[in-house]
């Protein structure tokens, strides 16, 4: 049996040939949210076919619950919190658990905080892939997702004060970081 809808088809109707697998509908939803899901998962990811690979593992796990997901609710967002999610999940498979002493970050912290309000959206990217997964995953969760210390240990199994630590150390090294790309892209500019 065939199912055809309207061009102006409804979200509950959509949703609903996503349930019974259509596959015109899965490619659509797919397309419509590939570019936004796609900066999320770079942002935790360390190179682009990471990133990939973290986007296809979302995807599937999207289609998989999409049966969950309640109409009239935000489908972007339903779908941003399971590339959240499959992000740190596939974090937390690759990493190795580290406790650092919280002391330790206050002895390394920085009072300039201005360098990213100069840079690209570009570099700010490349800097953050720099990271080390554990810093990577930290920053994009305390200080682009909102989630509190104690959400991010409870979510990666580690304590409040390796989060913390993490995080410091994370905008100490994008700092340099991201003088480093500025430092090598000004010197492009002048040649």
């Amino acid at each position: 049996m065939d199912f055809v809808l309207k061009v102006e088809h409804e979200e509950h109707d959509f949703i609903a040939a996503c349930v019974r697998q259509e596959k015109w509908a899965q490619k659509q939803l797919y397309m419509d949210h590939y570019g936004s899901m796609m900066g999320v998962c770079l942002r935790y990811a360390g190179d682009q076919d990471e990133a990939l690979d973290i986007l296809h593992e979302g995807f599937i796990k999207v289609f998989r619950n999409i049966g969950k997901y309640n109409s009239g609710t935000s489908l972007s967002a339903w779908i941003r919190r399971i590339m959240i999610n499959t992000s740190i999940d596939y974090y937390r498979k690759k990493s190795r658990r580290r406790t650092e002493d919280i002391e330790q970050a206050y002895q390394v912290s920085s009072g300039d905080a201005d360098a990213i309000s100069q840079c690209s959206e570009k570099e700010i990217l490349e800097a953050i892939q720099k990271l080390s997964p554990a810093y990577r995953t930290v920053f994009n969760m305390y200080v682009l997702e909102g989630y509190s210390h104690k959400e991010i240990a409870d979510r990666l199994d580690i304590s409040e004060s390796t989060s913390r630590s993490n995080l410091v150390k994370a905008r100490l090294k994008l700092k340099v970081l991201i003088d480093r790309i500025r430092t090598v892209h000004e010197q492009r500019v002048e040649k």
